[in-house]
């Protein structure tokens, strides 16, 4: 079995079709979303519509769920992409479930406890570092999956644990940077405008993981995003970096 996982679109409609044109030639069985699919300044009800046509397997995000509040409560990039979206794609994300368990695999956003705590990195001087597997272990806390998929930290990253069960980020489809001061100032980046995904190919009782990168168009979607203001974007979707 081939699964590919995408995961923290936001928006990024040119990304997505990118990706998802790699993965049909690919020949992949399976496709999962691991959230944060709409949130910024992008193309998110395009986006959506795309997304609710496929009708993957997919997991709420942290943005996805903050779509959801009163709009006087939202961040700025939650919501312009809530001003796109109709009732019926604001209640196709209400619907969504936090956790997806799947066979012997794991879909999550960020922990399976939380959707906005980071499963495989520390925050350390304003940066992401990767976490001690045992402490992924512990955040974990059991279950029996053989992989465990996650989003979150827009960080490509592979993690195989002491009992053999794979953990994968696949990276960020379509924001490969970003700053945030939560749960204390820090920024990630990757340091190209790649959009992102996960090929995982399983070998008898274990799971094997290929973390892939896709050229696209990314300077139509930074022009989109400097058009309506956002330059920390548009820098992000540029170079894989912010300022």
């Amino acid at each position: 079995m081939r699964i590919a996982a995408i995961s923290d679109i936001h928006g990024n409609l040119d990304a997505l079709q990118a990706v998802l044109a790699d993965i049909a030639r690919r020949g992949c069985d399976l496709v999962v979303n691991l959230g944060d699919m709409l949130s910024g300044p992008l193309r998110a009800a395009a986006t959506a519509d795309l997304l609710m046509e496929r009708r993957f397997p997919t997991v709420r995000g942290n943005h996805d769920r903050q779509l959801l509040d009163p709009p006087d409560r939202m961040r700025p990039s939650d919501a312009m992409a809530h001003a796109q979206l109709s009732r019926a794609q604001l209640d196709w994300l209400a619907a969504l479930p936090p956790l997806l368990r799947i066979e012997d695999v794991l879909l999550c956003h960020g922990t399976p406890d939380s959707d906005c705590t980071y499963l495989l990195e520390d925050v350390h001087a304003g940066r992401l570092r990767p976490s001690a597997p045992a402490e992924v272990a512990r955040r974990l806390g059991g279950g029996g999956a053989r992989l465990v998929l996650c989003g979150h930290s827009h960080t490509p990253r592979t993690v195989r644990l002491d009992d053999g069960c794979l953990v994968v980020n696949p990276g960020s489809v379509g924001l490969p940077a970003y700053r945030t001061d939560w749960p204390s100032p820090h920024r990630a980046e990757t340091g190209t405008p790649h959009a992102r995904y996960a090929v995982l190919q399983r070998h008898g009782h274990d799971w094997e993981a290929e973390l892939v990168a896709v050229e696209y168009d990314f300077r139509a979607m930074a022009r989109l995003a400097a058009a309506r203001g956002c330059g920390d974007w548009s820098m992000a979707l540029r170079t894989g970096r912010v300022a």
